[in-house]
């Protein structure tokens, strides 16, 4: 018989179920069949059953935050089963430990995590049985079935474990002591919270301080541009005055109204008409980024929240794997998409795109390309094609935009003539208008991107007409600070270390560096940013706040907050993953890099200036006892609300995924434990005074909207 491991256990029961099978607690037993002539246990982990021990279990001493026992370092790094999950690792050693199991069928996610999840399982286990790869791509019965007959050798895929195995341990070593260190500067200088600092984490939050800080410093200045209207021949448009260096913004008043009054009742010429024709490529297919980035554009919703969604998809079949780093497909792939296609095709949603200009993208290499498919191909449909419309709203959302990447990589590119014109007032004044014309929709037909116009209709002007000046007028206007990000610009961000913002190509860059963590992890590195109180997400817009900017300004230009460093790190654990660079040398230089880290921040404490931030509120709100504890019925599901750190949320969040909760801090207000259990058990709060909104204070109660099923506010009447 043959144990297979899965990573979670709705993807056993995803994996077990093309088989005539029994459940059992913690596992299936699937019976005989032709794959498995004397049949299998199908098994699974919870995610990662095991963790690696704290600083305390190598040395007693190591347990106290003192810097005289800074660095941290372990000779020999050790893992301990997570409490919670002991169970279930016990079912699994059991299975393993059976005499008539002859081999194990690692079926963990094809990725380095799932790697180290089943193989740390296996090596915890003290069993050494002759071991197969399950390597899929996608869930669909078909993909599952032809895994099975094709089973990897293990030593395949034994670096992406090395590469796991060393990822966790660097990222122990740094997070570690660096987290120590300006945790115990910092409540030297009176902030008594914990800093949490990471290889990945922090050089992001640097992007964001230091945007939030470029917002902040900016001076908005007034400037006043001339716009006039011209009729030429019975045909009327507008144009900008414009110098000879190409700038419209004037920054004297007074010159402009000169500029105004001296175009009032002239002749104008057409000067200059210059007409650039651009051809724009159908977009690429997704990879994970690109997708988070999009629907965070479309749709608002948060990298995680697009992950979850995917991985449901992923999970019932319908598409593709979801943490691919890859825009491309092999010619395997693509050789089944007309048959995709023709599926999608009955439904109305897609109706209007078909006869497809082409009906094969086969040989077109800006999407099949071997050498650019990495473990895994472009995020795409299955040919277990469902109708978007019997999809949950979210679902649908994400589906319909996979579908619509895929349907327009068989379109023709979209063809639009830019039109300059010049006009000359008095033959010295002179303005510029701008304009264009589709030529070809091509497949904007299927995607309409948002964009700013790019400048209005013309109608057909030609060099040499002569016309009038209709009217002027003087419009002001005020010079703009950066744009805050949002959270799709930061996975962008994260994906291309900060070079290449709004770029999904990337072909360069990504040939060099993975960027700042992996597809798989930038999701969860916004959500810790969150849920450590370093950033706050306003509608779709992030903030830095006065914890995160104390931390950056701590660290300074240091390495921690390089995104190069982090980038070069991806690039040496790549290395080790394809077998080209050595774990054991890489965790010397980590080592070395956790005492110089520890270094850096006491040399450089003796000169923090914290001045203007707000250091006396960084303070720990909830004490590790505090944590856990429960508060009240949750409103949306009936089960315990529980303190949960920096807000209260449902218990039922790991099984349910029940969305319920409370940010204990509410537009700059500490929101205390007995309003929320007030809120909980009657529906409202007293009046918690002092919430602050752009730039105004009011009071209000808090209370349980039922219909809209959401916390509000609730105004005294006066």
């Amino acid at each position: 018989m043959k144990v297979i491991i899965a990573e979670k256990p709705d993807q056993g029961a995803t994996l077990a179920s093309i088989f005539q099978t029994k459940k059992h607690q913690g596992y299936i037993e699937i019976y005989p069949n032709e794959l498995f002539p004397k049949g299998a246990y199908m098994t699974w982990a919870v995610g990662h059953l095991f963790q690696l021990v704290p600083p305390e279990w190598y040395r007693p001493e190591w347990k106290q935050w003192k810097l005289e026992t800074l660095p941290i370092i372990p000779e020999r790094f050790q893992y301990e089963v997570e409490r919670a999950k002991a169970k279930q690792f016990a079912i699994v050693k059991e299975l393993l430990r059976k005499p008539e199991v002859t081999e194990i069928i690692h079926a963990g996610d094809a990725g380095r995590e799932g790697e180290l999840i089943v193989r740390n399982i296996i090596h915890m286990s003290g069993v050494k049985k002759p071991m197969k790869r399950l390597w899929l791509s996608s869930l669909t019965p078909k993909a599952i079935y032809e895994g099975f007959r094709q089973l990897l050798d293990e030593a395949e895929t034994r670096n992406l474990y090395e590469e796991a195995y060393a990822r966790a341990c660097a990222d122990w070593l740094v997070g570690m002591n660096a987290s120590r260190v300006y945790s115990i500067l910092l409540k030297q200088k009176g902030m008594n919270d914990v800093f949490s600092v990471g290889r990945v984490q922090t050089p992001t939050l640097a992007f964001i301080v230091k945007r939030e800080k470029e917002i902040e410093q900016f001076r908005p200045e007034p400037f006043w541009e001339v716009v006039a209207a011209f009729a030429v021949n019975g045909k009327q448009y507008e144009g900008k005055w414009t110098n000879e260096e190409g700038e419209t913004r004037i920054k004297d008043e007074q010159l402009a109204q000169k500029i105004a009054q001296f175009c009032r009742n002239k002749l104008a010429e057409i000067h200059e008409v210059k007409t650039e024709r651009k051809t724009f490529l159908p977009p690429l297919l997704f990879n994970l980024s690109s997708l988070q980035a999009t629907a965070n554009k479309m749709y608002q919703f948060s990298p995680k929240k697009t992950l979850d969604i995917l991985q449901n998809l992923y999970q019932k079949g319908i598409v593709s794997y979801p943490r691919s780093d890859s825009n491309y497909v092999t010619k395997g792939e693509a050789e089944t998409f007309p048959d995709i296609l023709q599926k999608l095709r009955a439904f109305p949603d897609y109706q209007p795109f078909f006869p497809l200009p082409n009906a094969s993208i086969l040989h077109n290499k800006r999407y099949v390309n071997e050498k650019k498919v990495t473990d895994h191909y472009a995020i795409i449909p299955t040919e277990q094609v469902v109708d978007p419309a019997k999809l949950p709203a979210d679902e649908r959302k994400i589906y319909d935009l996979i579908v619509r990447r895929l349907i327009a990589a068989h379109y023709e590119a979209a063809v639009f003539d830019f039109t300059t014109v010049i006009t000359l007032v008095d033959g010295r004044a002179r303005f510029v208008s701008k304009g264009k014309q589709q030529i070809q929709e091509g497949w904007r037909k299927v995607i309409s991107p948002r964009e700013d116009d790019d400048g209005a209709l013309l109608p057909l002007l030609y060099e040499g007409e002569q016309g009038d000046v209709l009217n002027v007028r003087v419009k002001v206007g005020k010079t703009q600070p950066p744009k805050r990000y949002t959270e799709g610009q930061l996975i962008t961000l994260m994906k291309t270390a900060g070079k290449f913002l709004d770029n999904e190509e990337l072909e360069k860059v990504l040939a060099k560096t993975e960027g700042l963590g992996t597809e798989a992890t930038r999701a969860a590195i916004i959500t810790t940013l969150k849920e450590r109180n370093y950033i706050e997400v306003r509608k779709n817009q992030v903030y830095a706040t006065d914890k995160a900017k104390v931390l950056i300004e701590a660290i300074g230009d240091k390495i921690l907050a390089s995104p190069e460093m982090t980038a070069k790190w991806e690039q040496r654990l790549s290395e080790i993953g394809e077998g080209k660079a050595s774990a054991a040398q890489f965790m010397e230089q980590v080592k070395k890099l956790s005492a110089k880290i520890v270094q850096d921040a006491v040399e450089m404490s003796e000169t923090w200036d914290f001045a203007g931030l707000n250091t006396a509120s960084i303070q720990r709100t909830t004490s590790k006892a505090a944590l856990g504890k429960p508060v009240g019925p949750c409103k949306l599901c009936g089960g315990m609300v529980i303190d949960k750190g920096a807000f209260y949320g449902c218990a039922n969040y790991a099984k349910t995924k029940c969305p319920f909760a409370i940010s204990k801090k509410i537009l700059g207000k500490t929101v205390s434990r007995a309003n929320v259990k007030k809120l909980l058990e009657h529906g409202r709060t007293g009046v918690i005074k002092g919430f602050k909104k752009e730039g105004k204070t009011f009071d209000a109660a808090l209370v349980w909207d039922e219909k809209e099923k959401k916390v509000t506010f609730s105004f005294a009447k006066k």
